[in-house]
């Protein structure tokens, strides 16, 4: 399941945009303050909502005034997302669109939901799950396709609270099954939000089998590889010599209080260091790797500036180990302002954001002329850009 669209409007910076034919693979290219973090707030804000409630996930930003577009207060916020995937054998494109506004007292509620995709090839689109302000039905047999449209039924439902999202109650069950694998994507993606001195911190023991967004539970989560999947830890440990050399070895270790702490073994000593002594740009490779080799992948992984304290030869082999983890099933989005991360990308997969009037517009470089000749004539994308040879389209 792939995301193929999408649509925003009213949502800061990102007033009207729009984005189509997504690759597995994208990165979104720009100056500071353009808008690529207000992309992958969009990512955040929906898995907030969905554990929580709009009211919520509005709120942890600052509020419905803090979060629309300036100008455009009294407007609802417009998020919509295609995405493809199979049911009853074909694979068909899904749209889910969220409509929040306020009422005359300030408070959050939605305003629309809407899950919908083609049942035929041809017609428009029918909704499979259509709420407002709390209200609504959802196609209980939307598999069924035996049946018109009119003989489909609709399970009508109200919620607790008009800023519930209804995926949240009903796409828990399989009956539903648009609305329940759109909830298990939100319910998975990755947002990371990567901090060297959270994931060099040792850790309270417990389990943990996944990297957090942080990446704080990095000791906790190599201490259940290594009891749990010396396999999966093993490959890491492969690839991460092969990226930082003399790295031998690296081993969970609890302290007498009980906390986890990481032993990186430099086969230049006789003694490991522990994860606060050894630099950042080797905690974060090994961190991305632990993450990009989770045996249980995430469906969908948004990472901001990745090339941050990273040797530019570390950059190239990073930017192959995520295309690689798109090519297998997974999503990436990747966000940059560096011509090293550049220089190493397709044209296909770069998606430029500029401000203009104090709004973000995204661009795609595939059909344009100009810059596909310069990259056919041997230049590379970082170097174009760093030149000022991308033309916005």
């Amino acid at each position: 399941m792939r995301i193929e669209r999408i649509a925003l409007k009213n949502f800061r910076a990102l007033c009207d945009v729009e984005l189509r034919n997504i690759p597995p693979f994208a990165v979104f290219m720009g100056e500071n303050g353009s808008g690529k973090s207000t992309l992958f707030q969009v990512f955040g804000f929906l898995k907030d909502a969905l554990q929580n409630n709009v009211s919520t996930a509005l709120q942890k930003m600052g509020g419905y005034k803090e979060v629309v577009t300036r100008g455009h207060v009294g407007e609802p916020i417009v998020i919509e997302i295609h995405f493809r995937m199979r049911i009853t054998n074909t694979k068909r494109l899904v749209s889910y669109r969220l409509e929040i506004a306020v009422d005359k007292g300030g408070s959050p509620f939605i305003r629309r939901e809407i899950l919908r995709y083609k049942r035929g090839r041809y017609g428009s689109p029918f909704h499979f799950l259509d709420f407002s302000k709390g209200q609504g039905f959802a196609i209980s047999n939307e598999e069924d396709f035996s049946k018109s449209d009119s003989e489909l039924t609709k399970d009508y439902q109200s919620l607790d609270s008009s800023d519930i999202l209804a995926i949240k109650g009903l796409g828990q069950f399989q009956r539903f099954k648009a609305a329940n694998a759109f909830r298990g994507l939100i319910e998975n993606w990755h947002v990371s939000d990567f901090h060297i001195m959270a994931a060099r911190q040792r850790a309270e023991v417990g389990v943990a089998e996944h990297l957090s967004e942080s990446g704080d539970n990095l000791p906790l989560v190599v201490q259940h590889l290594y009891e749990n999947d010396r396999d999966t830890l093993d490959r890491i440990l492969k690839k991460f010599q092969e990226r930082i050399p003399g790295m031998s070895e690296v081993t969970p270790s609890i302290t007498e209080d009980g906390h986890v702490l990481l032993r990186f073994q430099d086969g230049a000593f006789k003694d490991p260091f522990i994860a606060r002594y050894v630099s950042d740009g080797t905690i974060k490779m090994f961190a991305y790797l632990v993450l990009l080799h989770d045996p249980k992948p995430h469906p969908f992984l948004c990472i901001e500036e990745p090339e941050n304290q990273l040797y530019p030869k570390l950059i190239s082999m990073l930017v192959e180990e995520l295309r690689d983890y798109a090519k297998h099933g997974g999503q990436v989005f990747v966000s940059t302002h560096s011509p090293d991360i550049l220089n190493n990308v397709e044209v296909s997969e770069a998606v430029m954001l500029k401000k203009k009037n104090g709004e973000s517009e995204l661009c795609s470089f595939i059909n344009n002329a100009q810059v596909k000749a310069l990259i056919d004539a041997g230049d590379q994308l970082g170097w174009l850009w760093n030149q000022g040879l991308l033309e916005y389209e």
